[in-house]
């Protein structure tokens, strides 16, 4: 099981929630799990626990904690109203603030680091590939387009719902022409958030599996 923490960051104190592989001295890196707009709620701390699980120190970093703290949403429009606001509030600029010293943390354990991050999160892991070097895994990232012109500096894996009307083709499209040596993978009849397993109407077992078992090859390779 993992446990809260708090780490430094550059505006303060940073929640996160971190959990442990079975052998912690053979860890295979750690990994940024990095959260939707509910923030790091039940199913982002599950997630940070299969990666645990898979051999991987993982640290979900409470990326709202500069702006509003111990933020954990529903997936009603309340949640989504009030997730949307908190990532206006806080700025692309903070988020990767927050990864940057979430990183340290780890780097400082000696550990090699990726980040995984998931719709929003997705986009701040693509910032965080671009801007801090880190290899970087983004699930429907629906933010990113804007930031496209930022190169990438460390291998990057990109998971998209063939069925997401927030990342349509063009979008994916626009992807795959500004990063060539990315790796783009689409799950037809997947859509959006087909990987929160505690919403069944975004869930899509198949997607999700394949996406993670492409996922754990691509962190075996980044951090070796």
């Amino acid at each position: 099981m993992g446990r809260d923490i708090v780490i430094h960051g550059p505006h303060g104190p940073i929640d996160a929630w971190r959990a442990e592989p079975p052998d912690h001295a053979a860890a295979l890196g750690g990994v940024l799990v990095l959260q939707e707009i509910f923030g790091v709620n039940e199913h982002i701390r599950s997630v940070a626990e299969g990666y645990a699980a898979a051999g991987y120190v993982a640290l979900a970093p409470a990326l709202f904690d500069p702006v509003a703290r111990n933020v954990e949403l529903g997936y009603d429009e309340a949640g989504f109203a009030r997730g949307r606001a908190l990532v206006d509030a806080l700025g692309m600029d903070r988020a990767v603030g927050v990864v940057r010293a979430a990183a340290d943390a780890l780097r400082d354990e000696g550990l090699r680091v990726a980040a995984i991050g998931f719709c929003w999160g997705g986009s701040v892991a693509f910032l965080a590939n671009a801007r801090l070097g880190i290899p970087a895994v983004a699930y429907y990232g629906a933010r990113t387009e804007p930031f496209l012109g930022e190169p990438l500096r460390a291998p990057m894996l990109f998971h998209f719902g063939g069925d997401d009307a927030s990342t349509p083709p063009a979008y994916i499209q626009a992807h795959r022409d500004a990063c060539p040596d990315a790796d783009i993978h689409v799950y037809p009849g997947a859509g959006h958030a087909f990987n929160r397993d505690v919403d069944p109407r975004h869930f899509h077992a198949t997607s999700a599996a394949l996406a993670r078992k492409r996922t754990l090859a691509f962190l075996d390779a980044a951090l070796r």
